[in-house]
């Protein structure tokens, strides 16, 4: 008994990183669109620290995953955190939004960073027969922040201001990194860095694409599941607020609602997920969670009232931490963890092209023809396209992609 709970010793002090961090960022979030809207009372402006995050995303992704894959990786995770706290600490002596904007943008690129670099790590810590209990309780956590976060925010707005809340997230990422400083280190402590060039970087994009020709298999569906869960559902996102607004006519109230349906739909998919992870298979997590997500969204995009609506909301957040486990989980097993931070950089990068691109036709689409016609068509698009997931997952003769099932 105490032998398996010393196996969870290290894998609960990262989950507790994760889930502070990843609260604090919520926190931040509602703080600092109040804040910039109480400066500058536009709505344009808060818009544009949405913008600045795929920009960033696209800026980084370009070289991250050199740099990850080449220094160790709790040492990176470290000084990520401290960087993020120590810049958001920094945002409320600012006046200027030039000044503003320049550091939120760094915020940005330290966090497209420490995504790979995480994911690296974990692939790395966590024994190949645990990983998808793992991934569940990482869904689990990162999900609960989801409602956590803004109820703290909340809370902290009624006791103090958010400039308050701001610093809240600096102290929680600095808790992180003293966290993550307990763990133990999983590089070889003799790898140094080579200075980055562009000829570094232009052959590791090369190496990534001959890895993506090898296997051929492990692309399909990484990109089918990026396509689904995050270009399609980012895309139809969007335009979330308007089609409630204007094609279910809700009040802020119901619309309030609404996301508070789909904040719970996502915690209890996660609790149940995390019940059941170990005695289902990963193709049918990957396969029917994105598939069951999509006939969410389509629900939701056919719906006529609040209550569809809201039975569609929380069907398709149910899914969600089924799909994501196992899609974790798969990646994790079939990416060489020497590859991993370049492999996820390089498709991070063509997967925010995407879904600025979609987003854009679709707000186009809407602007030239209705806000429901644009949700339909991204749904559609969705669906199809989780339908194929689907097949190529549950796909007999690849069952040899899926082997930590037998683990």
């Amino acid at each position: 008994m105490s032998k398996g709970i010393n196996h969870w010793k290290e894998p609960s002090l990262l989950l507790s990183g994760i889930g502070i961090a990843t609260i604090g960022e919520w926190v931040y979030f509602i703080s600092f669109n109040l804040i910039i809207f109480s400066m500058t009372g536009s709505a344009m402006a808060v818009t544009a620290l949405y913008i600045l995050k795929p920009l960033a995303s696209l800026f980084t992704n370009i070289w991250a995953g050199t740099l990850v894959d080449q220094v160790n990786k709790r040492k990176l995770m470290v000084t990520l955190d401290l960087l993020r706290a120590f810049l958001i600490a920094l945002l409320p002596w600012l006046s200027s939004l030039v000044l503003i904007y320049t550091v939120v943008f760094l915020i940005n690129i330290a966090s497209a960073i420490f995504s790979p670099t995480s994911m690296s790590y974990i692939t790395k810590l966590i024994p190949v027969e645990r990983r998808k209990r793992f991934n569940s309780l990482y869904s689990l956590i990162t999900s609960g922040a989801f409602l956590i976060g803004p109820a703290v925010a909340g809370l902290l707005f009624m006791v103090s201001t958010p400039i308050v809340t701001v610093y809240v997230n600096a102290v929680a990422l600095f808790f992180s990194a003293l966290i993550t400083m307990l763990l133990p280190d999983v590089d070889d402590n003799t790898s140094s860095m080579n200075r980055l060039s562009f000829q570094m970087v232009k052959n590791d994009w090369k190496e990534v694409i001959r890895f993506s020709h090898k296997s051929p298999y492990v692309i399909l569906i990484y990109t089918l599941f990026m396509s689904v869960m995050v270009v399609a559902a980012s895309a139809v996102d969007s335009l979330e607020a308007s089609f409630a607004k204007e094609v279910l006519s809700l009040t802020d109230s119901e619309y309030g609602f609404l996301v508070s349906i789909a904040g719970g739909g996502i915690v209890g998919g996660a609790l149940l997920n995390s019940l059941l992870v170990q005695k289902t298979k990963t193709s049918y997590l990957i396969g029917f969670g994105s598939l069951l997500v999509s006939t969410g969204y389509l629900m939701y995009a056919f719906s006529a009232s609040l209550l569809i609506a809201a039975v569609g909301f929380f069907f398709l957040a149910f899914f969600i931490a089924f799909a994501n486990t196992g899609f974790l989980t798969f990646y994790q097993h079939n990416i060489p963890t020497h590859l991993l931070g370049r492999v996820i950089s390089f498709y991070q990068f063509v997967q925010s092209i995407l879904t600025m691109a979609l987003t854009g036709l679709l707000g186009l689409l809407a602007e030239l023809a209705t806000i429901q016609i644009a949700v339909i068509t991204g749904v559609l698009v969705m669906f199809f396209l989780s339908n194929v997931l689907c097949v190529f997952s549950l796909w007999p003769s690849k069952k040899v992609h899926y082997e930590m099932d037998s683990l």
